[in-house]
């Protein structure tokens, strides 16, 4: 039978989990505008008259609102309460999330437009910090939407899809200056206006795509490596770019040009969720015809049909398997148990292991790239040298989250391997990135850079792919958002009470400038003793997890029980 016939395989093709994939993915395009800070941030300072100190305590606003998401995680778990286990009889309304984004996105630029350009009087810093917290909340609305409903979508892969969201974000920040340089170059001030109405429409468009469908389906992996391969060739391709770019000076004509490749990119893993619907579309028709049953209305292509992994093979059986899925999903628990609340979770051992090597790595991390500009300055690095160390960032830290995904989902699948593991090893791989900046060797800030990068990045797919799994996916946004919080606490420490402190000592002269290896070298040593003993204590946690992840999670992955939509 050919399907382009019948009448209700439109809503079939655009009503599935691909889809629902790829609009996420198109949300976090438009979601890090976090990252973007140093576009917009010159001009703040001079039309609100602020000396460098009120314009960080803006900017740490900015970081408390991206990282302080536990209402996005609370606000995602009542309007999808029943979604993973009812399917289409519990609420499934991940789109409300968005919208909350949306609007905090929108309101928190579009007002700080409104005092930039004039139009509305001075605000006081207080005024501002609080326009600045909102639209990183934004962040976190989008991110918790995107990221927990694919978690929930794609539960044998966890590792992988959560790297494809977090990588994206991590592109994020690049895209929306790409858009900048091509539509708006050098008016920082309209770049404000298009941070409250390109992520906000882009997220009114899509939101509705946005569901849990709580299916498991054949052949899943081949099209996330399709999505895989997407966002490494986007990667790849922004890199040249911001290479070129910071280079070369480019007329308009290239520039316009090289949007539209990007935007090209961008579309892409559209036409992957369609191919993988026809497929599975097929699939569902072959079944039905072979049993004799009408496929014309929309009922018979949403019908259940489960493959059951055994030892032997594989057989299908029709009908509502809700009653088969119950009773293989109560296996026993040896070292945790699934789908704790947040309450429950922070009362046990592993939640405090993990947010306290989550804090060791991230705050490391984002310690070094706030003061790559000075640590190259002390090192006598050119401008445009830094400045390209910045720009390739985002194409290290998207390399860490999607790698990390990647790689643990592989080794899981493949052994049983314990995902806590791979934090050991990336909080290692970080510490010697540390210690390679604090050698002051010519080329170390490169070096050190890209290592430091690669595992920062590994760090934020890793994290809440491993709260899902030891804590239980339920109350998953809660949980790794509170989780999340360790990123500025580490911060703090590192990038003012180390960092900060040990410059201004280092300092001579009245302009307040270090040069020489001495002015950063000792933060560094500091910061790769802090991620080496964060290392330590992902290494406790995989030992008092990997018995849980052999025996349940391993055994579920290699015997699951597969339901198609």
């Amino acid at each position: 039978m050919d399907l382009d016939y019948n009448p209700n395989y439109r809503s079939f093709i655009f009503n599935n989990k691909w889809v629902a994939t790829v609009a996420s993915i198109w949300i976090q395009t438009t979601s890090g505008y976090a990252y973007t800070f140093g576009i917009y941030s010159q001009a703040l300072k001079s039309s609100q008259n602020y000396d460098q100190s009120t314009l960080d305590t803006v900017a740490l606003f900015k970081d408390l609102g991206a990282n302080l998401g536990i209402l996005a995680g609370f606000l995602y778990s009542s309007v999808t309460n029943g979604a993973t286990t009812a399917g289409y009889r519990g609420k499934n309304r991940p789109w409300v999330v968005v919208l909350g984004g949306a609007f905090l996105c929108f309101i928190g630029f579009f007002f700080m437009w409104l005092t930039v350009v004039g139009m509305l009087p001075r605000a006081p810093v207080p005024l501002m910090c609080l326009y600045m917290f909102l639209t990183a909340q934004g962040t976190t609305f989008f991110n918790t939407a995107d990221v927990v409903t694919a978690v929930h979508n794609f539960p044998d892969y966890r590792g992988t899809v959560v790297g494809i969201m977090k990588g994206f974000l991590g592109l994020s920040g690049a895209i929306l200056i790409q858009v900048y340089h091509t539509i708006i170059k050098n008016k920082p001030t309209s770049f404000l206006l298009m941070l409250a109405l390109l992520p906000s429409i882009n997220a009114l468009l899509l939101m509705w795509f946005v569901r849990i469908f709580p299916t498991n389906e054949v052949g899943e992996k081949k099209y996330l490596d399709s999505f895989s391969l997407t966002s490494l060739i986007l990667a790849a391709y922004l890199m040249v770019v911001i290479i070129i770019q910071n280079t070369h000076m480019l007329q308009l004509p290239v520039r316009v040009s090289t949007f539209v490749v990007l935007l090209f990119l961008l579309l892409s893993p559209f036409y992957v969720a369609i191919k993988a619907q026809k497929e599975k579309s097929y699939r569902v028709v072959k079944s039905l015809l072979e049993q004799n049953q009408p496929v014309y209305e929309e009922k018979q292509l949403s019908r259940n049909v489960v493959q059951i992994r055994h030892p032997e093979g594989y057989h299908e059986i029709s009908g509502n398997a809700d009653e088969e899925t119950n009773a293989n999903s109560r296996d026993p628990m040896p070292e945790t148990a699934e789908n704790l609340n947040l309450w429950q979770a922070i009362r046990t051992i592993n939640f405090w292991l993990l947010f306290l090597a989550s804090a060791c790595g991230m705050g490391s991390g984002l310690a070094t790239v706030n003061n790559i500009s000075q640590i190259g300055e002390s090192l006598g690095y050119s401008a445009l040298a830094t400045s390209t160390l910045i720009s390739l960032w985002s194409i290290w830290n998207f390399l860490g989250r999607f790698g990390a995904g990647y790689v643990s989902d592989y080794f899981l699948h493949t052994n049983g391997c314990s995902r806590p593991l791979f934090m050991v090893i990336t909080l290692a791989g970080m510490s010697i990135g540390h210690a390679v900046i604090a050698s002051g060797f010519p080329g170390a800030l490169y070096a050190g850079s890209i290592l430091v990068g690669i595992c920062y990045g590994s760090q934020w797919s890793l994290m809440p792919t491993i709260a899902a799994e030891i804590f239980g996916p339920a109350h998953m946004g809660e949980i790794f958002n509170t989780v999340t919080f360790a990123n500025p606490v580490g911060t703090y420490i590192l990038s003012v009470r180390v960092v900060g402190y040990i410059y201004d000592k280092e300092t001579s002269g009245s302009e307040n400038t270090c040069t020489g290896t001495h002015c950063f070298m000792l933060s560094f040593i500091i910061m790769a003793s802090t991620t080496l003993f964060g290392s330590f204590v992902a290494l406790a946690l995989f030992f008092r997890t990997r018995n849980f992840y052999h025996r349940i999670i391993f055994v579920r992955l290699r015997h699951p029980i597969r339901v198609l939509e």
